[in-house]
């Protein structure tokens, strides 16, 4: 685990499973954190290691990008590997674009076996890492991939809107690399090759403060190389160039020096650094037992440039070095796509599967924006186009309401359902929406509909309530109200129509009756009551006898009225 514990990833390239190395470091295959491109082994002549001998091939769109979660506002290294080991058998190294959070990294060589490493500042919650195509028969790919955080106050000395790119990063005398755990940033220090006249050296320090800025590793102050004690006065060469970034960079540099004997009162080993042979440093004394650390920034330089250890007149040691550190300084470092624009482009990557394949910054750098957008040329860009037509995309549209810079939206010649969102109509400078062909369904919200500087297309959309054409199974206005009103006129009707029944009835019944016969008369209506009684009773207990017609005539109300309610 790094010093920080915030990030401490390795991934070996199209490989599968994990593993843990001869440094404790575990190592995972890719398939979780992407799920297109080819996955391939070297040739076994080109082996390099077990991480380096697995890749993964691009072949498909402008950039192709791996995404890991991290801290806004964290420092973090990041390391890519790139080994192609004739993986395709046609003997034809590829060059490529390298990127990282939206900024160009380095094209890669691939001719040679490279490591290359970054170090800076997050911007966003992301580390996202780019390789992109440059040459159409040009295939980029990656072999490995490692994040690792810093704390902050390590390489403190540059601004973060910067980063740092490694070019040199060695311990003098070692007969082999030193990085995790005995770093626990786990940088890499390469042995260094020493050159004639100079000798190894080894600390008498049982232990060795390191306390700097910088934090190196006390493994790489055990050792340093310096000149026979006989030739005190001569130099120390120390020939860093620049190795893969241009020239054009400045550079920063570290210089890490610690005494490796306990010297007696009276001797003294002081020497000063030297570039092109004109000294640049004060007196640098190193101490025993502890680091003395010197550091250059924004350095300007050439393949040219010379470094060197001149011994000041009265040391009575020749100078020594243990370890060193160049980077070139990168140009300012982007702020990225507005972030507005990112959280609307997710929302529509969440919704629709096929649109997760296109990672790393949507708009940066600039020649490798996603292929279904357009941005524009600003600063911290704003996304001005979604054009998504015949993408396969099904299913609603998600809530991209705060990407108000689009001009554009094209949509058209998919299977898109549901409502037509109406924050659509709420976008500020939208000039052109192009929704044709989909399946969208209901009426076009007004905010759209009475938008004159709008260009709006939605033919094809057959189940879309449009000016000249009403919804579906709605009917016109006047229709879509006739089952309301025949379920409340009709019960009314029929209940008029039994009370009119019941009064002639009676009227008749009363017509046939003497008029002098008093109690006959009496003795009918109570007959008649006791019939239109019994009738209810009979229909309801489903006889079918006697003045049945009557009866059901009475009873039929109840049912045609709850059915005239639930209409």
């Amino acid at each position: 685990m790094s010093v920080s514990g915030e990030v401490f990833v390795s991934i070996d390239c199209g490989a599968s499973g994990s593993f843990t190395d001869e440094n404790t470091i575990v190592w995972k295959g890719d398939s979780d954190l992407i799920s297109y491109g080819v996955t391939h082994a070297v040739q076994s002549n080109y082996t390099v290691s077990r991480v380096m001998d697995t890749l993964r091939a691009f072949t498909t769109r402008k950039k192709n990008c791996y995404s890991i979660e991290a801290t806004q506002g964290e420092k973090v290294l990041v390391r890519a590997g790139f080994n192609y080991g004739n993986y395709d058998r046609k003997s034809n190294p590829p060059n490529f674009d390298l990127h990282f959070n939206g900024n160009f990294w380095i094209t890669v060589n691939s001719s040679q076996v490279k490591v290359y490493e970054a170090i800076y500042v997050l911007k966003k919650k992301v580390v996202s890492v780019c390789v992109a195509q440059t040459n159409p028969n040009q295939i980029p790919f990656i072999s490995t991939l490692e994040v690792r955080s810093l704390d902050i106050q390590v390489y403190g000395n540059m601004g973060t809107n910067y980063a740092l790119f490694t070019n040199i990063r060695t311990a003098y005398a070692v007969n082999e690399s030193i990085r995790f755990p005995k770093d626990p940033y786990d940088r890499i220090w390469w042995p260094a090759v020493i050159g004639d006249g100079l000798i190894n050296v080894t600390t008498d320090a049982t232990l060795i403060n390191v306390d700097v800025p910088d934090n190196p590793p006390p493994a790489v102050l055990e050792n340093g190389i310096s000149i026979p004690i006989a030739n005190r006065t001569n130099i120390i060469n120390l020939g860093l160039t620049i190795i893969d970034y241009p020239a054009r960079y400045p550079i920063y540099i570290n210089w890490y020096f610690s005494e490796v004997i306990k010297l007696n009162p009276g001797e003294i080993r002081s020497f000063r650094i030297y570039i092109d042979n004109v000294a640049f440093s004060l007196p640098i004394v190193p101490r025993f037992g502890n680091v003395t650390q010197y550091f250059i920034t924004n350095l300007t330089a050439t393949l040219d440039t010379n470094f060197s250890l001149y011994p000041i007149g009265d040391s009575t040691y020749p100078p020594l070095i243990n370890a060193a550190e160049l980077f070139s300084i990168s140009d300012p470092l982007t702020n990225g796509t507005n972030n507005d624009d990112v959280e609307g482009l997710s929302s529509l990557q969440l919704a629709f599967r096929s649109l997760q394949e296109w990672g790393g910054d949507p708009c940066l750098p600039a020649p490798y924006s996603w292929e279904w957008i357009v941005c524009n040329n600003g600063t911290m860009p704003r996304v001005t186009s979604i054009l998504l037509n015949s993408f396969n995309l099904s299913g609603p549209l998600p809530d991209f309401s705060n990407m108000t810079a689009l001009e554009i939206i094209d949509f058209h010649n998919n299977s898109l359902t549901g409502p037509i969102p109406s924050f659509l109509g709420t976008l500020p400078n939208l000039k052109q929406l192009n929704l044709a062909d989909n399946q969208f369904s209901g009426s076009i919200p007004r905010s759209l509909s009475r938008n004159s500087k709008l260009n709006l297309f939605v033919a094809g959309n057959p189940l879309l309530c449009t000016n000249d054409k009403s919804c579906p199974g709605s009917g016109n206005s006047k229709t879509s109200k006739l089952p309301i009103i025949l379920g409340i006129t009709i019960p009314i009707l029929f209940m008029f129509c039994i009370i009119l029944g019941v009064l002639i009835v009676r009227h008749r019944r009363k017509a046939s009756v003497p008029p002098n016969s008093v109690s006959g008369n009496m003795s009918h209506r109570a007959n008649a009551t006791t019939s239109a009684t019994r009738g209810i009773t009979q229909f309801d207990n489903s006889d079918d006898n006697g003045d049945n017609d009557e009866e059901r005539f009475y009873s039929s109300p109840a049912p045609l009225l709850v059915g005239g309610r639930s209409t």
